[in-house]
């Protein structure tokens, strides 16, 4: 069961920038997919996630318009597609899945879940 995400970097505020996230192995099972962030010093918290119980995909407000998640079957990857960076999504992102049926209730925020964790990747947004 592994995660592989990657794609960060250094882009220009404005500017896009996309993620991927492999899974493999029995970590395609799972009952939902989510991307997070850290910033130093802080709690991880969730921004995007893809719930296969009812097919929705959800957003944390901070990036709902900007961000889009997407799923590829074929290839076992989900996306983060981040458009319009800003400073403040300098962090390092994460990928995890999920093995505990759960109900995402909130249109604008994602909790923090996550049985199987990706490495993470850093993404720096310059001003």
């Amino acid at each position: 069961v592994q995660l592989q995400a990657s794609g960060g970097g250094l882009v220009q505020t404005g500017g896009s920038l996309r993620l991927s996230c492999a899974a493999s192995g029995s970590a395609t099972d799972y009952y939902a997919i989510g991307w997070f962030r850290q910033f130093p010093g802080k709690v991880r918290e969730g921004i995007a996630c893809i719930s296969n119980v009812d097919g929705r995909t959800y957003y944390d407000e901070s990036v709902k318009g900007r961000f889009t998640m997407s799923r590829d079957y074929a290839e076992n990857t989900v996306r983060l597609q981040m458009t319009g960076v800003k400073p403040e999504d300098t962090a390092v992102y994460y990928c995890a899945a999920d093995f505990t049926r759960r109900k995402f209730g909130s249109d604008t925020s994602v909790p923090l879940f996550g049985d199987v964790w990706g490495k993470g990747t850093q993404v720096t947004v310059s001003s």
